[in-house]
């Protein structure tokens, strides 16, 4: 085969680029181990970059393989030389923290039998997973159970001691609980205490003797 003048090689080289550019598919070419050594915009708009920005990357660490004896049985294939067509189920995150999943395919290429094997990657693209967002957790109530008994004690003009009776805590157990009201609730004193509670319907408003109102 003559050879071609180095002013045709470069003309081709340039034609070759600008096709590998416009093509919708997202294309890669990667080193045997996976390292990108080209990737047109369609493959760097996956991970909303540019191509060169994608230079030097792992295919494998931006398409997560969904089975690793996928990407063992090609090492071994490519160790022996073989130049068959290899395919992977991958996933990946796009830009938008879309959770998409697809298929890619390697093709080993070269110039001569002898030469360094290159792989052409091509990505397929075949659907996609709205990202889950996340349940709101549900809202703490004002009071527990325990603190609004003893605020309703309090409101009827019970002690300390008292409503430990009645509650079956000690007088430190309840203090306790009256100590994280107040802090939660940012109160002066237990008189505050109290009508915070109505405020916020902790306790029953319009009963006597006061009484917490229903968690229903």
């Amino acid at each position: 085969m003559p050879d071609v003048p180095p002013e045709s090689a470069v003309v081709w080289r340039n034609r070759a680029m600008t096709l590998f550019d416009r093509i919708p598919m997202p294309i890669a070419v990667c080193d045997v181990y996976g390292a990108i050594i080209l990737a047109n915009p369609a493959m760097a708009a996956e991970w909303g970059a540019t191509p060169g920005g994608l230079r030097g990357r792992d295919v494998l660490d931006l398409f997560q393989p969904q089975q690793a004896t996928q990407v063992e049985r090609i090492a071994e294939a490519l160790r022996l030389r073989h130049r068959s067509r290899y395919q992977i189920s991958v996933r990946w995150r796009a830009p938008g923290g879309t959770e998409r999943y697809g298929e890619l395919t390697a093709d080993p290429v070269s110039d001569t039998v002898d030469a360094t094997t290159t792989l052409l990657v091509l990505l397929r693209v075949l659907g996609e997973h709205e990202p889950q967002t996340p349940a709101p957790a549900p809202a703490e109530p004002p009071a527990t159970p325990a603190e609004a008994r003893i605020l309703a004690l309090l409101a009827g003009g019970a002690t300390t001691a008292h409503a430990a009776r009645e509650t079956g805590l000690t007088v430190d157990g309840v203090n306790y609980h009256l100590r994280r009201l107040t802090h939660r609730w940012n109160a002066a004193n237990r008189t505050e205490l109290v009508a915070r509670a109505y405020a916020l319907g902790v306790l029953t408003p319009g009963t006597w003797p006061p009484s917490a109102a229903s968690s229903d």
